[in-house]
């Protein structure tokens, strides 16, 4: 017998859904929460503040769907409403993370949530509903799981020794020439921004991508102070490779990292991973999270080399026009425009970049 056919058969009330926006958002989000605190490994991107970044550093228009039972709070889907004349209107749970989706301890509510999703999708008529779960939703009209990615995860040991021994001896190799290229690591939160947004819009340009803004990552550092920080490295007086960690119960990941390119052959990039895996180890973490990546790929087989390894992702859509690979930036049809973007100023990208970053997922 399930957990929630339970709770009926004890004569528990059905349990009610609610669509939370505006003001009462703020309100709720403390009582939201405390079923992250009851979980022992959750990512912090489920952490449903993050609505609040979006909502005030983004400005998007922001939902949460609530499941109670007896007035207790047993379930929740964050979403995400994302106007876009190049991609098509969409409701995103969560974009720029790569976990989201629904949070409930009755695997039942899992479908009366997105059912309720899918219902709110259609009255606002966006092109699709994407879930960006960690477990498939048994839901008619939901797609099969994207299949393009996969998570890079690392199971972290209780020591950095331990870690340390773990690693080949090309991976201890590079870490050790970062160190003798007299490279210097500083950890900090807002005072680090400058640095990291220098590293990470260049890179970005580089990459041909537009760039988030600066104002994002200053609410994210502000919204989990004891939870996000940047880790910096440099040569010198210059920033050469900077990453951002966000610590959840039991698991740390990296939602955004980037090293300068004429600095590859310092291994930059090589020291400010280990420092960021001796930080998650050292705050008794049990996951360190690399990122989506897709297989063989250069960036996969960068994580891969540090013993990550991959995980099936759990993403889901509910169409309502076009197919899954129509609303993916990395599109084809958007290629000439990447190669046009790796052309511009950098102060440009910088300018024009955010309003572009903030309606892709």
């Amino acid at each position: 017998m399930s957990a929630l056919h339970h709770r009926i058969e004890m004569g528990c009330q059905l349990p009610q859904v609610s669509l939370i926006e505006g003001p009462e958002l703020d309100v709720r989000l403390d009582a939201v929460n405390q079923l992250l605190v009851a979980s022992q490994t959750s990512s912090l991107t489920r952490d449903p503040r993050w609505l609040l970044i979006f909502r005030d550093a983004m400005k998007h228009r922001v939902f949460l769907l609530t499941a109670t039972i007896q007035q207790e709070i047993v379930g929740f889907l964050p979403l995400v409403l994302m106007k876009s004349w190049l991609f098509g209107n969409r409701l995103v749970s969560l974009p720029y993370v790569n976990t989201a989706g629904v949070l409930t301890r009755i695997p039942e509510l899992q479908q009366l949530l997105v059912q309720q999703a899918m219902e709110l999708a259609d009255r606002l008529r966006v092109k699709s509903l994407e879930l960006r779960n960690e477990e498939l939703v048994d839901v008619t009209d939901l797609t099969q799981p994207a299949t393009q990615k996969v998570h890079m995860r690392l199971s972290l040991p209780a020591e950095t020794e331990t870690l340390w021994k773990a690693f080949n001896p090309k991976v201890r190799n590079q870490i050790r020439k970062a160190e003798k290229n007299e490279l210097t690591v500083r950890w900090g939160a807002l005072e680090e921004l400058p640095a990291f947004y220098q590293v990470f819009s260049t890179n970005m340009r580089d990459l041909g991508t537009p760039v988030f803004s600066r104002k994002m990552f200053s609410r994210i550092l502000s919204t989990f102070p004891d939870a996000a920080e940047l880790c910096t490295v440099y040569k010198g007086m210059n920033p050469v490779a900077s990453g951002l960690l966000l610590h959840g119960h039991g698991v740390t990941e990296v939602p955004s990292a980037s090293s300068l390119r004429e600095y590859n052959s310092t291994c930059a990039n090589m020291l400010m991973y280990w420092n960021m895996l001796k930080r998650a180890v050292e705050r008794k973490q049990r996951v360190f999270d690399f990122g989506r990546s897709s297989p063989d790929s250069p960036t996969y087989q960068f994580k891969k080399q540090w013993g990550a390894q991959a995980e099936a992702a759990a993403w889901q859509y509910y169409l309502r026009g076009g197919s899954t690979s129509d609303l993916r930036p990395d599109n084809p049809r958007f290629r000439l425009l990447i190669n046009t973007w790796k052309k511009l100023p950098l102060w440009l990208t910088r300018w024009i970049g955010p309003p572009i970053a903030r309606v892709i997922p």
